[in-house]
Protein backbone atom coordinates (compact mmCIF):
# COMPACT_ATOMS: atom_id res chain seq x y z
CA UNK A 1 0.00 0.00 0.00
CA UNK A 2 1.21 3.52 -0.83
CA UNK A 3 2.57 5.20 2.34
CA UNK A 4 0.35 8.27 2.08
CA UNK A 5 -2.77 6.15 1.46
CA UNK A 6 -1.92 4.20 4.59
CA UNK A 7 -1.41 7.46 6.52
CA UNK A 8 -4.72 8.84 5.22
CA UNK A 9 -6.53 5.72 6.43
CA UNK A 10 -4.96 6.00 9.87
CA UNK A 11 -5.88 9.68 9.97
CA UNK A 12 -9.52 8.85 9.22
CA UNK A 13 -9.51 6.44 12.16
CA UNK A 14 -8.03 9.07 14.47
CA UNK A 15 -10.41 11.76 13.19
CA UNK A 16 -13.43 9.42 13.39
CA UNK A 17 -14.50 10.14 9.81
CA UNK A 18 -14.59 8.04 6.65
CA UNK A 19 -14.40 9.93 3.38
CA UNK A 20 -16.57 9.04 0.40
CA UNK A 21 -14.25 11.07 -1.83
CA UNK A 22 -10.70 10.04 -0.92
CA UNK A 23 -9.23 12.47 -3.46
CA UNK A 24 -10.79 15.31 -1.49
CA UNK A 25 -8.89 14.19 1.60
CA UNK A 26 -5.65 13.97 -0.38
CA UNK A 27 -6.18 17.50 -1.70
CA UNK A 28 -6.62 18.74 1.87
CA UNK A 29 -3.10 17.52 2.68
CA UNK A 30 -1.49 18.75 -0.54
CA UNK A 31 0.68 21.84 -0.13
CA UNK A 32 1.20 24.21 -3.06
CA UNK A 33 4.94 23.41 -3.03
CA UNK A 34 4.24 19.72 -3.76
CA UNK A 35 2.20 20.56 -6.87
CA UNK A 36 4.86 22.98 -8.11
CA UNK A 37 7.72 20.54 -7.57
CA UNK A 38 6.10 17.32 -8.76
CA UNK A 39 4.53 18.94 -11.84
CA UNK A 40 1.82 16.28 -11.77
CA UNK A 41 -1.00 18.79 -11.83
CA UNK A 42 -3.95 18.57 -9.52
CA UNK A 43 -5.15 20.91 -6.83
CA UNK A 44 -3.45 22.12 -3.66
CA UNK A 45 -5.29 22.75 -0.40
CA UNK A 46 -5.65 26.53 -0.35
CA UNK A 47 -9.28 26.65 -1.51
CA UNK A 48 -10.23 24.02 1.07
CA UNK A 49 -8.32 26.02 3.67
CA UNK A 50 -10.41 29.09 2.79
CA UNK A 51 -13.63 27.09 3.22
CA UNK A 52 -12.49 25.37 6.41
CA UNK A 53 -11.58 28.68 8.00
CA UNK A 54 -15.16 29.87 7.54
CA UNK A 55 -16.63 26.61 8.87
CA UNK A 56 -14.38 26.78 11.95
CA UNK A 57 -15.45 30.36 12.57
CA UNK A 58 -19.19 29.67 12.50
CA UNK A 59 -19.00 26.44 14.53
CA UNK A 60 -16.82 27.99 17.25
CA UNK A 61 -18.86 31.21 17.29
CA UNK A 62 -22.14 29.33 17.60
CA UNK A 63 -20.79 27.20 20.43
CA UNK A 64 -19.42 30.15 22.39
CA UNK A 65 -22.61 32.16 21.90
CA UNK A 66 -24.71 29.35 23.37
CA UNK A 67 -22.35 28.20 26.13
CA UNK A 68 -21.39 31.63 27.48
CA UNK A 69 -24.66 33.64 27.50
CA UNK A 70 -23.35 36.12 30.06
CA UNK A 71 -20.09 36.94 28.25
CA UNK A 72 -19.95 40.24 26.31
CA UNK A 73 -19.11 40.35 22.61
CA UNK A 74 -15.51 41.44 23.18
CA UNK A 75 -14.82 38.54 25.51
CA UNK A 76 -16.40 36.02 23.12
CA UNK A 77 -14.25 37.38 20.32
CA UNK A 78 -11.13 36.91 22.45
CA UNK A 79 -12.16 33.32 23.31
CA UNK A 80 -12.67 32.57 19.62
CA UNK A 81 -9.35 34.10 18.62
CA UNK A 82 -7.53 31.91 21.15
CA UNK A 83 -9.30 28.81 19.81
CA UNK A 84 -8.78 29.33 16.07
CA UNK A 85 -5.31 30.89 16.00
CA UNK A 86 -2.46 29.17 14.20
CA UNK A 87 -0.88 27.82 17.40
CA UNK A 88 -4.06 26.09 18.60
CA UNK A 89 -4.81 24.64 15.16
CA UNK A 90 -1.23 23.41 14.70
CA UNK A 91 -1.31 21.72 18.12
CA UNK A 92 -4.59 20.01 17.22
CA UNK A 93 -3.08 18.88 13.90
CA UNK A 94 -0.05 17.43 15.70
CA UNK A 95 -2.27 15.46 18.10
CA UNK A 96 -3.99 13.96 15.06
CA UNK A 97 -0.54 13.15 13.62
CA UNK A 98 -1.38 15.09 10.46
CA UNK A 99 2.34 15.61 9.84
CA UNK A 100 2.60 12.11 8.37
CA UNK A 101 -0.09 12.88 5.80
CA UNK A 102 1.30 16.13 4.41
CA UNK A 103 2.32 16.19 0.76
CA UNK A 104 5.17 18.72 0.60
CA UNK A 105 8.09 19.62 -1.63
CA UNK A 106 11.49 18.35 -0.54
CA UNK A 107 12.40 21.81 0.68
CA UNK A 108 9.20 22.35 2.69
CA UNK A 109 9.45 18.87 4.19
CA UNK A 110 12.71 19.91 5.88
CA UNK A 111 11.16 22.92 7.60
CA UNK A 112 10.44 22.72 11.29
CA UNK A 113 9.31 25.09 14.01
CA UNK A 114 6.99 27.93 13.11
CA UNK A 115 7.09 27.29 9.35
CA UNK A 116 5.83 23.73 9.84
CA UNK A 117 3.31 24.89 12.44
CA UNK A 118 1.79 27.28 9.89
CA UNK A 119 1.53 24.48 7.31
CA UNK A 120 -0.13 22.23 9.89
CA UNK A 121 -2.62 24.93 10.92
CA UNK A 122 -3.51 25.51 7.28
CA UNK A 123 -3.90 21.76 6.72
CA UNK A 124 -6.25 21.52 9.72
CA UNK A 125 -8.45 24.19 8.14
CA UNK A 126 -8.29 22.43 4.77
CA UNK A 127 -9.29 19.08 6.31
CA UNK A 128 -12.19 20.83 8.05
CA UNK A 129 -13.32 22.17 4.68
CA UNK A 130 -12.94 18.73 3.12
CA UNK A 131 -15.05 17.08 5.84
CA UNK A 132 -17.72 19.75 5.34
CA UNK A 133 -17.87 19.07 1.60
CA UNK A 134 -17.75 15.29 1.90
CA UNK A 135 -19.83 14.67 5.03
CA UNK A 136 -21.76 17.87 5.68
CA UNK A 137 -21.97 20.47 8.44
CA UNK A 138 -22.72 18.09 11.32
CA UNK A 139 -19.65 15.95 10.62
CA UNK A 140 -17.44 19.03 10.35
CA UNK A 141 -18.89 20.38 13.60
CA UNK A 142 -18.21 17.05 15.35
CA UNK A 143 -14.59 17.14 14.14
CA UNK A 144 -14.19 20.69 15.44
CA UNK A 145 -15.87 19.81 18.74
CA UNK A 146 -13.52 16.86 19.33
CA UNK A 147 -10.32 18.70 18.43
CA UNK A 148 -10.90 22.40 19.17
CA UNK A 149 -13.96 22.95 21.37
CA UNK A 150 -12.65 20.37 23.81
CA UNK A 151 -10.08 23.05 24.76
CA UNK A 152 -12.56 25.83 25.54
CA UNK A 153 -12.68 25.33 29.30
CA UNK A 154 -8.88 25.21 29.61
CA UNK A 155 -8.49 28.34 27.46
CA UNK A 156 -11.03 30.30 29.50
CA UNK A 157 -9.67 29.21 32.89
CA UNK A 158 -6.02 29.77 31.99
CA UNK A 159 -6.63 33.26 30.67
CA UNK A 160 -4.98 32.32 27.35
CA UNK A 161 -7.68 34.35 25.61
CA UNK A 162 -6.55 37.64 27.08
CA UNK A 163 -5.04 40.23 24.78
CA UNK A 164 -1.28 39.64 24.84
CA UNK A 165 -0.52 43.10 23.42
CA UNK A 166 -2.34 44.83 26.27
CA UNK A 167 -0.69 42.57 28.83
CA UNK A 168 2.81 43.22 27.50
CA UNK A 169 2.19 46.96 27.26
CA UNK A 170 1.57 46.95 31.01
CA UNK A 171 4.80 44.99 31.56
CA UNK A 172 6.86 47.30 29.34
CA UNK A 173 5.50 50.44 30.97
CA UNK A 174 6.15 49.05 34.45
CA UNK A 175 9.66 47.76 33.70
CA UNK A 176 10.95 50.27 31.16
CA UNK A 177 8.61 53.26 31.40
CA UNK A 178 7.80 53.11 27.71
CA UNK A 179 5.21 51.73 25.28
CA UNK A 180 6.32 48.88 22.99
CA UNK A 181 6.08 49.33 19.23
CA UNK A 182 5.62 46.83 16.42
CA UNK A 183 7.31 46.88 13.04
CA UNK A 184 6.36 44.75 10.04
CA UNK A 185 9.36 42.67 8.93
CA UNK A 186 7.77 40.88 5.98
CA UNK A 187 4.46 39.95 4.36
CA UNK A 188 4.70 37.11 1.89
CA UNK A 189 2.32 34.90 -0.07
CA UNK A 190 -0.81 35.43 -2.16
CA UNK A 191 -3.51 37.81 -0.93
CA UNK A 192 -5.70 35.00 0.41
CA UNK A 193 -2.82 33.31 2.23
CA UNK A 194 -0.44 35.98 3.50
CA UNK A 195 2.23 35.19 6.08
CA UNK A 196 3.31 38.10 8.27
CA UNK A 197 6.38 38.51 10.48
CA UNK A 198 6.42 41.36 13.01
CA UNK A 199 9.18 42.55 15.34
CA UNK A 200 8.41 44.01 18.78
CA UNK A 201 10.67 46.79 20.06
CA UNK A 202 11.08 48.41 23.45
CA UNK A 203 12.96 51.59 22.72
CA UNK A 204 15.56 50.63 20.13
CA UNK A 205 15.88 47.04 21.33
CA UNK A 206 14.12 44.22 19.50
CA UNK A 207 12.53 42.06 22.20
CA UNK A 208 10.68 39.42 20.19
CA UNK A 209 9.25 38.42 16.83
CA UNK A 210 5.91 36.90 15.93
CA UNK A 211 4.29 35.30 12.90
CA UNK A 212 0.71 34.97 11.76
CA UNK A 213 -1.82 34.99 8.95
CA UNK A 214 -2.54 38.68 9.60
CA UNK A 215 -0.51 41.60 10.90
CA UNK A 216 -2.65 41.63 14.05
CA UNK A 217 -2.07 37.92 14.68
CA UNK A 218 1.68 38.35 14.19
CA UNK A 219 1.69 41.23 16.69
CA UNK A 220 -0.16 39.10 19.23
CA UNK A 221 2.35 36.29 18.66
CA UNK A 222 5.26 38.69 19.24
CA UNK A 223 3.64 39.98 22.43
CA UNK A 224 3.11 36.41 23.67
CA UNK A 225 6.80 35.64 23.07
CA UNK A 226 7.82 38.83 24.88
CA UNK A 227 5.62 37.94 27.86
CA UNK A 228 7.21 34.51 28.09
CA UNK A 229 10.69 36.10 28.06
CA UNK A 230 9.90 38.86 30.57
Amino acid sequence: MDTNKKDFKQFEERAKVTFSDRELLQTAFTHRSYINESKIGGEHNERLEFLGDAVLEIVVTDYLFREYPDSPEGELTAYRSALVNATTLANAAEKLNMNTCLLLSKGESKDTGRARATILANAFEAVTGAIYLDQGYDAAAAFIKDNILSQVEAVVKSGAWKDAKSAYQEVAQAQFGTTPRYELVSAEGPDHDKHFIVALFVGEKEVARGEGKSKQEAEQSAAESALQAS
